[in-house]
């Protein structure tokens, strides 16, 4: 079940949210839960895997390495149904090609791109709509600062 709550947000750069016809209403995915990479292995585990979360987790941290070592060589790596990973870079222009050098490239960045089976999971997904998370706040703290909730005496 994915969790949203819905904000108004411009629909271009610069709206100020007063101008009512400027904005519009989104949903926001609200994550119910970080896994950790330890919990994340023991849930690979846990599926009738015949390796040990240990194992699982060694093999994860082997996996990260290799990716990490065959994008820094230039080369992209396809991952089967979870995609292609590649790097992309994040440049500052130069007026001409003979004034781009390295000095230009900012940031080497990761970019995945999904296969078919995680582009769009719309057709697999469920949804709660739940408040926002400062209403979620503010409604525990009234219950915290409150003796008795009515209906609850």
């Amino acid at each position: 079940m994915i969790n949203y709550s819905i904000a108004i947000m411009g629909t271009k750069p610069g709206t100020h949210k007063a101008d009512i016809r400027e904005t519009k209403a989104y949903g926001t995915a609200q994550i119910h839960e970080r896994l950790s990479f330890d919990l994340f292995c023991q849930h690979i585990a846990d599926h009738n895997s015949p390796f040990s979360k240990g194992t699982i987790k060694g093999i994860l941290t082997d996996a990260v390495a290799c990716l990490r070592e065959q994008m820094l060589a230039g080369n992209s790596v396809e991952l089967g149904d979870m995609g292609n990973f590649h790097v992309e870079l994040k440049t500052e222009g130069a007026v001409t090609t003979d004034d781009f050098g390295v000095d230009n490239i900012k940031e080497v960045n990761v970019r995945w791109s999904p296969s078919k089976r995680f582009k769009n999971l719309r057709d697999e997904a469920s949804f709660q709509l739940v408040p926002k998370r400062k209403q979620q706040a503010d409604a525990i703290e009234v219950i915290k600062n409150t003796d008795t909730i009515q209906g609850l005496e």
